[in-house]
C-alpha cells in the first residue's frame, strides 16, 4: 500500500505544484466571468497544461531519472563475456525489432528485474539487475529483454505517457469545478474564489487522482500481455514463458515508482492498482497464444 500511496503522492503533487504556478501567475483569474461563472473553454485549456507538462517532463527526464533512482551502471566498452553476451543480445533483438540500439545498463539489486525506458523508441535505456543475470540463464534473460526491446517498439512510454496526461487532465478539470461549485452554492461566494473553492478542489483532485490511477494501471497490464507476446516473437514463446515462471519463483521485489511500470515484474496489493497482471495470468495468454 506504501508504495500506491506514494506514486499517487507524487503524481498529485506534480498537480499540485503546477497549479499553485497558475494561481500565482493569475491564470485562475482567467476561469471566472464577470457574472461569477466559469469559463470552461478557458479552464480545458488550463487543465490540459497542467496536465501534461507533469507528465513530459518525466518522460524527457526518465532515462537520468532511473539511472539516479536505480544507480544503473551503463555498458559502453564491455569488460567481461557476460556484459558483452548482453549488449550483443540487445543489438541483435533491437535490430530484430526495428529500433535503434539502445543503452545497455545494469543496477545493483539482489532480485531478478529489468526496465526499460527513454523519451522515445530510438533513444532508450534497457537495464537488468545483478540478480536477475545471477538467476536466470541466457534463454531467460534473452526473453526478458525482448519483453523490454517489445516496450521500447510498441512506443509504451510515450502512449503511458500520453494517457497520463489525459488523466491529469480530467483529474484538474473536474476537481476544479467541483470546487467552483461548492464555493458558489454552499459558500456563496459571488466574486473570485474562497478558501472553500482551493480546499475543496484539492480534496476532489486527490480522490479523482485514485480513480485516474486506476484508469493507468489498467493500460500498463494491458501493455504487459502485448510486451509478452512481443518478447515471445523476439527469443522464442517457450523462452518467454520459463523467464515468467522463473520470476514467479524468485518473487522480485518491486522497482521504484517511476520504473515500476517498464519493468518485467510488478504489481501490487490490489488488482485495481497493479501495473502487472498476475504472472500465472501472463502464462497462461501465452500459453493460449500457441
Amino acid at each position: 500500500m506504501l508504495r500506491i500511496l506514494l506514486f499517487l503522492g507524487t503524481n498529485l503533487a506534480i498537480l499540485a505544484v503546477l497549479s499553485v504556478t497558475m494561481r500565482i501567475l493569475g491564470v485562475d483569474e482567467m476561469l471566472t466571468q464577470s457574472g461569477g461563472g466559469l469559463n470552461l473553454d478557458t479552464l480545458l485549456i488550463v487543465s490540459a497544461v497542467i496536465g501534461f507538462t507533469g507528465s513530459f517532463i518525466s518522460l524527457f527526464a526518465s532515462k537520468w531519472m532511473a539511472k539516479s533512482s536505480m544507480g544503473v551502471k551503463t555498458i559502453e566498452n564491455p569488460v567481461n563475456p557476460t556484459e558483452r553476451w548482453l549488449v550483443q543480445t540487445v543489438a541483435r533483438l533491437a535490430q530484430q525489432a526495428g529500433i535503434e540500439m539502445p543503452e545497455v545498463g545494469i543496477f545493483p539489486s539482489p532480485s531478478p528485474n529489468a526496465f526499460a525506458t527513454g523519451w522515445n523508441r530510438n533513444d532508450a535505456l534497457v537495464a537488468v539487475s545483478m540478480g536477475l543475470l545471477q538467476n536466470m540463464n541466457h534463454d531467460e534473460i534473452e526473453a526478458v529483454l525482448g519483453h523490454e526491446i517489445s516496450h521500447v517498439a510498441n512506443g509504451d512510454m510515450v502512449t503511458l505517457t500520453l494517457i497520463q496526461g489525459v488523466v491529469n487532465t480530467f483529474v484538474v478539470f473536474f476537481s476544479r469545478i467541483i470546487g467552483h461549485i461548492v464555493d458558489r452554492t454552499v459558500f456563496n461566494t459571488r466574486e473570485g474564489y474562497g478558501p472553500a473553492y482551493w480546499i475543496t478542489s484539492l480534496i476532489a483532485q486527490f480522490v479523482l487522482g485514485i480513480l485516474a490511477m486506476m484508469i493507468v494501471a489498467w493500460f500498463s497490464r494491458w501493455r504487459e500481455f502485448r510486451a509478452d507476446a512481443g518478447g515471445a516473437a523476439l527469443a522464442g514463446r517457450q523462452k518467454m514463458i520459463s523467464a515468467l515462471q522463473r520470476l514467479g519463483q524468485a518473487k522480485p521485489a518491486p522497482l521504484p515508482d517511476e520504473m515500476a511500470a517498464f519493468g518485467i515484474a510488478g504489481g501490487g496489493l490490489h488488482e485495481l492498482f497493479a501495473s502487472h497482471p498476475p504472472l500465472e495470468k501472463r502464462i497462461q495468454a501465452l500459453r493460449e497464444a500457441a
